[in-house]
């Protein structure tokens, strides 16, 4: 998927719309551990045999995290909607 590196959009601390740049966010490793995964390998450091499935692993496409700054005040804003692609390329416009 290719998305252009400026948008035009309503930027909510100038109060009008202006150019915004595309940033993305790579995914940090997380440090502590999810309760439910806490709790899932209690469960599995248990007796004998697995209680449940073990985990296959990844998904075969990732969600693409979109951040967008304002040229003029230098805000970062993001959006609701995001994209699981597998190929992902902020292009230039032609």
């Amino acid at each position: 998927m290719e998305i252009p590196k400026t948008v035009n959009m309503f930027c909510k601390w100038c109060g009008k719309h202006t150019p915004h740049t595309v940033e993305t966010v790579k995914k940090h490793q997380k440090r502590e551990l999810s309760l439910g995964q806490r709790r899932f390998e209690r469960k599995m450091k248990g007796y004998g045999s697995f209680p449940k499935p073990m985990p296959q692993g990844k998904k075969p496409t990732q969600r693409q995290d979109l951040r967008y700054r304002c040229t003029v005040c230098g805000k970062l804003t993001t959006r609701k909607k995001t994209y699981r692609v597998k190929k992902f390329e902020i292009k230039e416009k032609q």
